[in-house]
């Protein structure tokens, strides 16, 4: 399964690299959960993940995604990753280092935690 599952990860790391909302979805099962940070409200349903990712564009740009290895329980499969990106707006870099927590469904991803810090203009910095 751990084959499985790096593929999973690796086609959401490069919907977000290339801003492609459509690919981030893929990887989702119709009724998927998404929880972008501990305190974020869930996104509910794949149409809503899609909508979230679609501005990715907007906002970043040079982004890199990388994700560390997968360990794996049953359905569940969770990795460390850094994602690296540029803000299109002041022009600054972002360095985003966390884990993910996944639960997976016929072989998508029925449910997404994400639990990351970043780093922008060589300071701290909480999600707004």
């Amino acid at each position: 399964m751990s084959d499985a599952y790096r593929t999973l990860i690796e086609t959401f790391g490069r919907g977000w690299e290339q801003g492609d909302a459509d690919a981030v979805a893929s990887v989702f099962t119709p009724d998927a959960v998404c929880v972008e940070t501990p305190f974020s409200d869930s996104l509910r349903g794949v149409e809503q993940v899609r909508g979230y990712w679609k501005d990715v564009p907007t906002h970043q740009a040079e982004i890199s995604f990388r994700a560390g290895e997968i360990y794996v329980a049953g359905p569940w499969f969770a990795t460390e990753f850094r994602c690296t990106f540029r803000r299109r707006r002041s022009g600054e870099r972002v360095d985003a280092r966390g884990a993910i927590f996944c639960e997976t469904k016929d072989g998508k991803i029925s449910e997404m935690r994400m639990y990351w810090h970043r780093y922008a203009g060589n300071r701290e910095e909480s999600k707004p």
